[in-house]
């Protein structure tokens, strides 16, 4: 008989943004434990609302299936004692296998005779088995949790009550003082308590007391309605996906309505008013057709329409002061100029460890220009580059980024514009905090770019100085984020910057820019030089490359990021090639052979050493190879070396490397250097799989 069971979890009100993730853990833990348990199940359906997290399991067994297996014992001289008879041990396997010593067989295994036992496990029915899920519940993981009462336990929320209900019957069991049954709860202020007769009456059942409690099927609700209230006032809006999962999780029978406020309030910045609606109230915004912010939201209550109009007027009441303080600070803070607000920046603290935020823009003000000298910025841009790199942190100082802290950068690009800097510069300051999460928008404009990287590498390159550095999943400064945030730039922009060794260049620039820094900037580099292969590691495997090819290219004496892209690209590309194998494995023999023979890389190759012909024809095709190779891309270098494999596998075939005659032995090794050389720009080669 295939059965149904519900299992809910009823708790007080849950943050938003732990709703869904909660409900998917739920969902896969069950999983788990079902499918450990031997229990089978055809689909389990997800249902959540704030205040409850719910599964439906359909075509459920009736038990686990019954289980015949053969259980290895003691060896037969453990099991018998020399005139034959049991011993303790073979008596205490049969006893704890179920059986007894008349059910013992012999079975030789290596040429050694071993107890066997034929074990016949029953399966329990399948109420005997869910009965075990608040382990499974209690289990659960949150971003924060809380404890209540005389508890130990710790959850998002207190318990408040459990279903536990397979078909019509109750499965029994308890969380420390509630107890499972078939009562459920509605809607906190429109429904009442349900008593459940069948798992499959949950859905409807609790629609009649005002809960929705499928959340795909809330959302659409809440779209339609908005939908339809933009429709009939000839609105437009962005209906921001994230937005629409928050309110969807934080109402469990959602109506929408349209609300108001002043228009005084547009002159303030449509990112002042967006985030006061959206950010700080759950509202979503309105544009007219020109694109133009209107003096309108809609918001979604947890409710019907009764008394609508007094929610209407309420949530508008709320808005105004937000409002009125943004346009407030908005005026005020115009009142002072950049440089004011950058002289503020000294009582700004970075890091008590490492310097006020003043001192930080000093320092990448100086490697900005670093970077952009390396990119052959032009002066025109290098100025703009050095006027950003010394106010992008002015904001913090502002009334408005002090009250609305996420709209930091933001203000920064509008305040700068008004007070006339460039755009350039503008969009500068607002960029540099980009990417905001790992795989968030990157920065748009070139000097934005260099100003994202330089604020990044900044702060890599100080909290390792001061031995601040990240472990396991500690990481309260983000480092991880900011270093993948450059390695995404650098590759979103194909540029090439040497920044896995760039404390000796940067000290000396600051030093000659006569920038004090009271911490040690050239401390932990080989930490931080491998602090970013990690981060490329993880950008090469969040797109999905071969494992091996990772670990070569990534196994590198290069110092610039961009050319360990273009290694993974080139060998990712190639990798099912029909010469791949032979030219991978001609390379890594010449690899393996120079780092025996510690040959330096420098050394000469003497063509009158030549012993055969061959070694004239691979000197001929090195030299070719090595002479082009600085104005050709990687992917064309790998090109070249893959062509060397015949000569190389000729050359071989030939010749003896470590032969007796030292010079002859030496202008080999030689010969293999230079293409070592060239072949380690790809990484290392050595740890390919090829098959």
């Amino acid at each position: 008989m295939a059965n149904s069971y519900l299992l809910e979890v009823g708790v007080e009100e849950m943050p938003a943004h732990v709703v869904t993730p909660s409900i998917k853990q739920l969902h896969q833990r069950v999983a788990d434990y079902l499918k450990e348990a031997r229990i089978s199940f055809s689909d389990i359906q997800e249902y959540a609302t704030p205040r409850r997290l719910a599964l439906l399991i359909h075509g459920l067994a009736d038990k686990q299936p019954d289980v015949d297996e053969t259980v290895k014992g003691p060896a037969k001289k453990i099991a018998q004692d020399s005139d034959g008879n049991w011993t303790k041990a073979a008596i205490g396997f049969t006893r704890g296998q179920g059986a007894t010593v008349d059910d013992i067989e012999f079975k030789e295994v290596k040429g050694e005779e071993y107890v066997f036992v034929e074990k016949h496990i029953a399966g329990k029915p399948v109420a005997e088995v869910l009965a075990g899920l608040p382990e499974v519940i209690t289990a659960l993981n949150f971003p924060t949790l809380m404890k209540w009462g005389y508890n130990s336990l710790q959850f998002i929320r207190p318990i408040r009550w459990l279903v536990s209900l397979l078909n019509d019957q109750v499965v029994p069991f308890s969380i420390l003082d509630v107890e499972a049954g078939r009562t459920t709860r509605g809607h906190r202020f429109l429904g009442h308590d349900v008593e459940l007769a069948n798992a499959d009456d949950y859905v409807t059942d609790l629609e009649k007391e005002f809960v929705i409690v499928d959340p795909l099927r809330r959302k659409k609700v809440i779209s339609d309605q908005i939908d339809a209230i933009v429709e009939e006032h000839d609105w437009v809006i962005d209906k921001d996906p994230d937005l629409l999962e928050e309110v969807n999780n934080l109402v469990e029978w959602p109506t929408a309505f349209a609300g108001s406020f002043d228009p005084k309030y547009l002159v303030l910045p449509d990112e002042v008013l967006i985030t006061s609606m959206k950010d700080n109230q759950r509202f979503f915004y309105l544009r007219d057709h020109d694109g133009n912010l209107l003096p309108n939201f809609i918001a979604v209550r947890n409710g019907n329409k009764e008394y609508l109009e007094n929610v209407i007027k309420g949530n508008e009441r709320v808005l105004v002061p937000r409002l009125e303080d943004a346009k407030f600070f908005y005026e005020e803070d115009q009142k002072l100029t950049i440089d004011q607000y950058v002289e503020r920046l000294k009582k700004v603290s970075f890091h008590d460890k490492i310097s006020s935020m003043y001192d930080k823009m000093q320092r990448v003000a100086v490697i900005a220009r670093l970077i952009g000298q390396r990119l052959n910025l032009s002066a025109a841009e290098l100025a703009d580059l050095d006027r950003a790199a010394h106010i992008y942190k002015f904001d913090l100082t502002t009334q408005m980024v002090g009250e609305f802290a996420e709209l930091q950068g933001v203000m920064g690009e509008i305040y700068a514009k008004l007070f006339g800097e460039k755009d350039d510069v503008a969009a500068a300051i607002r960029e540099h905090y980009m990417p905001i999460s790992a795989e968030g928008a990157l920065p748009a404009t070139k000097l934005g770019a260099i100003l994202a990287i330089a604020d990044k590498l900044d702060s890599i390159l100080s909290f390792f100085a001061v031995d601040m550095i990240p472990s396991g999943s500690n990481d309260p400064y983000a480092l991880r984020r900011q270093a993948f945030g450059i390695v995404r730039i650098i590759n979103d922009r194909g540029w090439h910057l040497s920044l896995l060794g760039i404390q000796p260049v940067l000290i000396k620039a600051l030093a000659d820019a006569d920038v004090a820094i009271d911490f040690d900037l050239s401390k932990n580099a080989s930490a931080v030089r491998n602090f970013f292969l990690d981060r490329l590691k993880q950008f090469f495997s969040g797109r999905r490359l071969r494992h091996d090819i990772i670990d070569a290219v990534t196994d590198t004496d290069n110092d610039d990021i961009e050319t360990v892209f273009e290694a993974a690209t080139a060998i990712d590309e190639h990798k099912d090639d029909a010469d791949f194998k032979d030219a991978v494995e001609a390379l890594t023999r010449v690899l393996r052979i120079s780092k025996k023979g510690h040959q330096e890389l420098a050394a000469q190759v003497d063509p009158q050493l030549f012993e055969n012909p061959s070694e004239a024809k691979l000197y001929a095709a090195v030299d070719k190879a090595a002479a082009g190779a600085a104005k050709r891309t990687v992917a064309e270098n790998f090109t070249a070396l893959r062509q060397l494999a015949p000569v190389i596998t000729e050359y071989f075939d030939e010749n003896m490397i470590m032969d007796k005659n030292e010079a002859v032995r030496n202008n080999r090794l030689a010969q293999l250097a230079i293409i070592a050389r060239l072949a380690r720009v790809m990484g290392n080669l050595n740890d390919l799989i090829v098959k």
